[in-house]
């Protein structure tokens, strides 16, 4: 491996859409795993547009991020639940639902739960 890597998200390895055209995840793999960005449009829900494409009753992956713009509410397994928006860094833990709040995209970076989101 070289010391320096540049990848970028613009230009990204793979891109995987969401059902209903509800948004999309473009994606770079480096070494540690996968880095994403994700937008998700006024609609979406997580239960509702990946749950067909993976087939768990909620999301199963970690997810370690930072929110760009728009908001979303995640509500864990265990009736725990907070909002996010722009500015604020995400930790998250398998077992979730999700969903965009308001009329804006919601967009997000994530470097641990999105090598293997929404693949099918």
């Amino acid at each position: 491996m070289t010391g320096l890597v540049r990848m970028n998200l613009d230009s990204p390895e793979e891109t995987r859409p969401f059902e209903g055209n509800t948004g999309q995840l473009q994606l770079v793999h480096v070494q540690e795993g996968g880095v994403g960005r994700a937008t998700f449009l006024p609609g979406w829900r997580w239960s509702e547009h990946v749950k067909p494409i993976v087939h768990t009753n909620s999301c199963q992956e970690p997810h370690t991020g930072y929110f760009i713009s728009g908001h979303m509410k995640v509500v864990m397994d265990d009736g725990e639940e907070m909002e996010y928006g722009p500015g604020d860094f995400a930790i998250m833990a398998p077992g979730h639902d999700a969903w965009v709040i308001g009329d804006e995209p919601c967009v997000t970076l994530d470097w641990q739960g999105f090598a293997d989101y929404a693949k099918s």
